[in-house]
């Protein structure tokens, strides 16, 4: 920033804020931390150069390395990405102290603090200070910036000292005026608007589920996304080394829209996914067709079959066999299958576990040979070789494919009824298809916790390759350096250096063999936070569950927007699942909805749901609800673009309207989470009848930041 290049660019209708009272301090501090950017991008580039020319190295050092490149290239993107604009207000204490809170802390080169990370208790006061309880504050001033400058603020007197400390006063504050602008694809950044309520939430401990209850409009999804970037911050033990943070959300269209939140605060570790990214068959499973099917599998207690249906495959054989060896016959009976099937350590999977029976059952019989002449290499290589004892092995504990195990269950049905007696015939029919992988989303839940237990077979056979090829590699190495050995005629015989360890471990070469690449949403996680968390089945929260067995969760929703309904609270819902510590924390206040809005959703929700969790809303456009005839669509929305240049709209209803760059077409049950600054609803009443069709109807015209439009046939 130059001296021709301020901060403040205000406009000429604040021209009073411009006073050189009020501002030429910000000014001064800008340009300190103008410079410290500067200096600091320079030498977090020196940094970031000289660890991508060192080397690679192998094993800790090789991560290592790795983890500091990608620590240093987060650090210099969110500089590069924001400028000055990395702060987002100061704070005046009644101790006269100036603070200035950033996205992240820095200081110059003297050690000054120029910016205060706004995870740290001392930027606390900017989001949670209130009239009531000013937390020693005196004044607070928030900026909105525009084009890396400032183009409009606000301050917040708590004293009335703060009157006569350079502050300008208006009629609106900060987060008022946010709430007034266009939408855009993307989520828009909140952070320097975060309110006293929602900071709290953000700044709660780790520990048990913290439930984030609230209505449209409550910033629930702001509170959880802040919340991921906060408790990285601040807790060492979600830290990445130790499992990180999983968010999940209820559609791709909802990822898409907040895809950017994270990574504007200095964030990018944090995993995001959907439930039906966490399995393969998700990207194609398609609802189920049949509502009461969909009800029997939302069972956690259904999930648990496949634990039965796995172990089906790990019965110990009760017959005996015979093993012929050139030199004895070794013998093996029932008691000898079973001590090699319960050699398997607690929690391996099935898949895993095949090779610790195989080299259990191998011991057996080694111990069994009595001829000391014969060495015990010789006896196992005889077994390796044996092929009637490999083949009966292959039998009593196979090599299994988690969709076959789970498709089995809904094609065989003596398989189910053994796997779960306690269905009815009845149920079991019901269960039954003709293509056992027409995967539906309610066979998730049943093929995550298959691929737990049993294993992925694809990636037991790249491990395998994998070693096999690492072995090939080191024997042909081995070859070579006894051929170099032998040709060395030096003095010293420098050749046999080759052969200590830290040679051999600097030979090893990995880069070229085959893949194994471990799954990113496997975990475990050390914390989960799950979004919409309402719509979730008892089967679904299994899923996350396996991922977490902190069992530290942040869960996000609201129970009248629970499209199958949420008679239970959320301790008794989330206790029953297996969360044994719930706290609770509520959000009353709708900031996104206009109150015209409100009026006409809240007796759509309260026809269904009387005790609905209604959010009062604190903003008002003038703009009543605008009810119309479906054939005037085309020329409702074509209006609007034309006299509104900025912001997006969506069409809710009508699956026959395309998608464009700025108005959506989407299904009800597809916008939750999303917000928009027109929504056009399409015959919602077709959207159906019961708590189904009245969420839907209520979700989607409370997506609106400032227009809605109801369209009947």
């Amino acid at each position: 920033m130059t001296a021709n290049q301020r901060a403040f660019n205000l406009p000429d209708r604040l021209a009073a804020k411009a006073d050189p009272a009020l501002i030429a301090a910000d000014e001064r501090h800008f340009e300190a931390i103008a410079e410290s950017i500067e200096e600091s991008t320079a030498e977090l580039t020196r940094r970031l150069d000289a660890a991508r020319r060192s080397g690679g190295g192998i094993g800790q050092a090789a991560l290592d390395r790795d983890l500091e490149i990608h620590r240093l290239t987060a650090q210099l993107r969110l500089l590069r990405r924001f400028g000055l604009d990395l702060c987002l207000g100061r704070i005046v204490g009644d101790d006269g102290e100036t603070i200035y809170i950033g996205r992240r802390g820095l200081t110059d080169a003297s050690g000054r603090r120029l910016l205060v990370d706004w995870r740290t208790p001392a930027a606390e006061p900017f989001f949670a200070a209130t009239h009531a309880k000013p937390m020693g504050l005196v004044s607070r001033r928030r900026y909105r910036w525009t084009g890396g400058r400032i183009s409009d603020y606000w301050d917040e007197v708590f004293t009335p000292d703060g009157l006569v400390r350079n502050a300008a006063l208006d009629d609106q504050s900060a987060f008022i005026a946010s709430l007034g602008s266009s939408r855009s694809p993307r989520m828009r950044d909140v952070l320097s608007t975060i309110q006293a309520d929602q900071d709290a939430i953000i700044r709660a401990g780790s520990r048990g589920a913290l439930v984030v209850d609230g209505g449209p409009g409550t910033g629930k999804t702001v509170v959880a996304l802040h919340r991921a970037a906060f408790l990285l911050y601040a807790d060492p033990r979600l830290a990445p080394s130790h499992g990180g943070v999983l968010f999940v959300g209820p559609t791709p269209a909802y990822l898409a829209y907040v895809d950017d939140v994270l990574p504007s605060l200095g964030e990018e570790s944090v995993q995001i996914c959907t439930l039906s990214d966490l399995v393969t068959e998700g990207a194609t499973a398609r609802t189920e067709p049949d509502p009461d099917v969909a009800v029997l599998k939302s069972s956690a207690e259904l999930v648990g079959a496949v634990e039965a249906a796995v172990r089906f495959y790990e019965e110990s054989p009760a017959e005996e066999l015979t093993v012929e060896t050139p030199w004895a016959d070794l013998w093996l009976g029932p008691a000898e299958w079973a001590e090699a099937f319960d050699a398997v350590e607690p929690g391996t999977a099935h898949n895993d576990a095949r090779d610790e029976v195989w080299e259990a059952l191998l011991d057996i019989l080694i111990d069994q040979f009595e001829d000391e002449e014969v060495p015990p290499h010789l006896v196992r290589r005889s077994l390796l070789q044996n092929e009637s004892l490999a083949a009966t092995f292959a039998k009593a504990w196979p090599l299994l494919d988690p969709a076959g195990v789970v498709g089995d269950l809904w094609t065989v049905p003596a398989y189910l009824r053994r796997c779960a007696p306690w269905l009815s015939s009845e149920q079991v029919g019901m269960l039954q298809r003709a293509d056992a992988r027409s995967w539906t989303v309610s066979d998730l839940p049943f093929l995550d916790a298959a691929r737990q237990r049993i294993g992925d077979p694809d990636a037991a056979r790249r491990r395998r390759r994998r070693e096999a090829a690492l072995a090939a590699d080191r024997q042909r190495m081995a070859d070579v350096v006894d051929d170099l050995i032998a040709a060395d005629d030096s003095e010293m015989l420098v050749m046999t250096m080759l052969r200590g360890r830290d040679f051999q471990n600097t030979l090893d070469d990995e880069a070229g063999l085959p893949s194994t690449d471990p799954d990113l949403l496997a975990g475990p996680f050390a914390h989960v936070i799950v979004d919409e968390a309402q719509e979730l089945t008892d089967a679904e929260w299994q899923m996350l569950l396996r991922r977490c067995p902190s069992r530290s969760f942040t869960v996000v929703g609201d129970r009248a927007q629970a499209r199958h309904g949420f008679a239970e609270s959320w301790q008794e819902r989330l206790q029953r699942v297996g969360l044994g510590r719930v706290e609770l924390s509520s959000l009353s206040i709708n900031h996104r909805t206009p109150a015209e809005v409100m009026a006409e959703a809240e007796p759509v929700i309260r026809a269904a749901l009387p005790d609905a969790n209604v959010p009062t809303s604190i903003r008002s456009n003038g703009r009543p609800v605008v009810h119309a005839s479906r054939p005037e669509l085309d020329s409702i929305v074509e209006t609007w673009l034309a006299t509104h240049p900025e912001g997006i709209a969506c069409v809710i209803g009508d699956s026959s309207f395309a998608s464009t760059s700025r108005v959506r077409s989407l299904r009800p049950e597809h916008s939750k989470g999303l917000e928009f600054d027109l929504v056009v609803l399409v015959d919602p009443q077709a959207f159906g009848t019961g708590t189904e069709g009245a969420v839907d109807r209520y979700v989607a015209m409370t997506r609106a930041t400032e227009q809605l439009v109801i369209l009947t046939r």
